[in-house]
């Protein structure tokens, strides 16, 4: 299904909605640190395949290999030196920072070693930082109170889950004046974040435990009402 979707995925506060300044980040943030997972969704470049066959990438031995060179002298390429002083060259000169929530921040409900200290430390100093994460499961209210439970006082505004760009990205191209419902395979964070911009959707955490009539002459229904479709991780998706 998400082969078929016009999108790619992307590698996770309070009700307000965030400043246009903030809101303008997401493409260039989502671009750059767009993780493996699954998750919530951006706009991809149209001339940009959403999926590659594995036919289609490696017809034979002697492609494989010329792409597995191609790509460690890529990796060799974009190796970055490592720091003789963290500590001094790190704080220096870098102004923003940009951090991965589980096991980075936490793990699991447990916060990690030494995070408190990091980020009044980075405060003290001036820095601006970013929580993001490609885990749809929570919208950025979710998020909000997970930090709050863990004892950081994080900012609204420095929040990013992939369920929040999901719904920024049909906001900036105005989804709600087509009129359409949006169809959620993914948990209540993606439906959250939806009802902050008004617009109407199912699915979800409510379509748990249904089964479609597979027997001789059995039918789903097909709505033709539905002018997007959003997936993110769903604990209860039924194949």
């Amino acid at each position: 299904r998400q082969a078929r979707l016009p999108f790619s995925r992307v590698s996770s506060v309070s009700t307000m909605k965030l400043p246009l300044a903030a809101a303008s980040l997401l493409p260039a943030a989502a671009a750059a640190f767009a993780p493996r997972g699954s998750g919530g969704i951006i706009p991809r470049s149209p001339s940009a395949p959403a999926f590659v066959s594995r036919a289609t990438t490696m017809p034979t031995t002697r492609t494989t290999a010329t792409a597995t060179r191609r790509s460690s002298s890529t990796l060799r390429m974009a190796n970055v030196p490592k720091l003789s002083d963290p500590s001094e060259e790190l704080l220096k000169d870098v102004d923003v920072f940009i951090f991965d929530c589980d096991g980075v921040i936490w793990r699991g409900d447990s916060l990690i070693d030494g995070i408190p200290e990091t980020l009044a430390k980075l405060r003290a100093l001036g820095k601006r930082m970013f929580f993001v994460t490609n885990n749809s499961t929570k919208s950025r209210k979710g998020y909000k109170g997970k930090f709050d439970s863990l004892g950081l006082d994080i900012p609204p505004e420095e929040i990013f889950s992939s369920s929040f760009a999901a719904a920024a990205y049909l906001e900036q191209t105005k989804f709600k004046d087509s009129g359409k419902k949006v169809y959620v395979i993914g948990e209540v964070g993606i439906g959250e974040e939806l009802d902050l911009i008004d617009v109407e959707w199912f699915g979800g955490p409510d379509d748990k435990g249904k089964e479609p009539d597979m027997g001789k002459g059995g039918m789903l229904e097909h709505d033709e009402d539905v002018g997007a479709v959003i997936v993110g991780f769903d604990r209860n998706i039924n194949y």
